[in-house]
């Protein structure tokens, strides 16, 4: 993979690497959509163009579903890390999500596996979030 295959991401924002035919994982994407008033999220299914590079440069197996990753300006981050960085990123009282860090990171990220391992047997698979046109610039494939 060249570098130029890797999408830049703009200042101010991160992207969301995100499996787009699991249903918990496009709700969690809708989820995001809804309370991101600030529009600082943009997202790439894990199996279009922009994902699979993401991954692929900072270490993750584009083959392997449970992987989440969060890039943004500090950095990259995974699992449970990723999604409490991205909680309190939405601010308010999102904010209070940065108290599940008084777990140690080993459990959270050991019950994120145990989720991410059973997530297409308890909710299903689906296509991907199909964005209205206001959300379009939302997503980068």
């Amino acid at each position: 993979m060249n570098e130029s295959s890797v999408p830049r991401i703009p200042s101010g924002q991160a992207v969301i690497v995100f499996d787009g035919i699991c249903v918990l994982c496009n709700g969690w994407v809708k989820f995001l959509l809804r309370h991101d008033h600030a529009g600082c999220y943009r997202f790439a299914a894990m199996q279009g163009a922009s994902g699979r590079a993401l991954l692929q440069a900072h270490g993750l197996d584009p083959d392997d579903p449970s992987s989440f990753l969060l890039v943004d300006a500090h950095g990259m981050h995974t699992d449970s890390d990723a999604i409490v960085r991205v909680l309190t990123g939405l601010g308010g009282g999102w904010k209070l999500a940065a108290l599940t860090k008084v777990v140690p990171r080993a459990l959270r990220d050991t019950l994120y596996r145990a989720v991410a391992r059973r997530r297409y047997r308890w909710f299903g698979t689906t296509s991907c979030t199909v964005p209205t046109p206001a959300q379009r610039a939302r997503f980068l494939d």
